[in-house]
């Protein structure tokens, strides 16, 4: 199903402005209904000015009504050719500063529920490396102490349909899908995360895990 040009700028509108429900706005939205939930209460999009897919043509005040007095209908997208967002090319995953320390959370969290997933997809999924993975699970990662199990898809580092796609990979038993040439490592977040754990790594040496 097509969706709406602005999709999280859509939710908070449909959030805001409508009785619709969290999984009816996730459907139209390609969201997770979670996601949705944060916005409505104010984790996620704070700030972000909502945008209205009435006035914008892709839903009517009808649809809307029909909706919102029953939550098992799907909204129909009144637009079905809108441009589709383009899929991301090959290579290591950007990640907004602001969020880079939380990918050891992320890593933690996916590592907990999710084992299915390889380290190759965990990698992929929200652009770090995989002694970065290793450290987070070994529970030798510099930061330890601070890693809290959180969704990548609630801390932006991924989508929902990534995480999903990747899971129904692994569940499969399909391959994930190698990066090109240029290793994550040659990022400078990853090169400074690098860093931060040869110092841990050289600071702890030789002593001896406990059981």
């Amino acid at each position: 199903m097509a969706l709406p040009l602005m999709p999280k700028a859509t939710a908070v509108w449909l959030v805001e402005n409508t009785a619709l429900s969290f999984e009816q706005i996730a459907e139209f939205c390609g969201m997770h209904s979670l996601e949705v939930q944060a916005i409505a209460d104010g984790e996620v999009a704070i700030g972000m000015v909502g945008r209205d897919p009435v006035g914008n043509g892709e839903l009517t005040k009808d649809e809307i009504e029909r909706c919102e007095k029953n939550p098992d209908l799907k909204l129909q997208i009144r637009i079905h050719d809108l441009p589709q967002p383009i899929a991301r090319a090959k290579g290591p995953r950007y990640t907004p500063v602001t969020k880079r320390g939380d990918k050891p959370d992320g890593i933690a969290w996916l590592l907990k529920n999710h084992p299915e997933l390889s380290d190759a997809a965990i990698s992929r999924l929200i652009g770090t490396t995989k002694p970065t993975i290793a450290a987070v699970r070994d529970k030798t990662h510099w930061n330890t102490s601070n890693i809290k199990p959180r969704s990548p898809v609630l801390l932006g580092l991924c989508s929902q349909r990534e995480l999903e796609a990747a899971l129904s990979r692994a569940r499969r038993g399909l391959p994930e899908p190698e990066l090109e040439t240029t290793t994550l490592l040659e990022t400078a977040e990853d090169r400074a995360l690098a860093e931060q754990q040869a110092a841990y790594d050289e600071e702890h040496e030789g002593e001896e895990t406990e059981d």
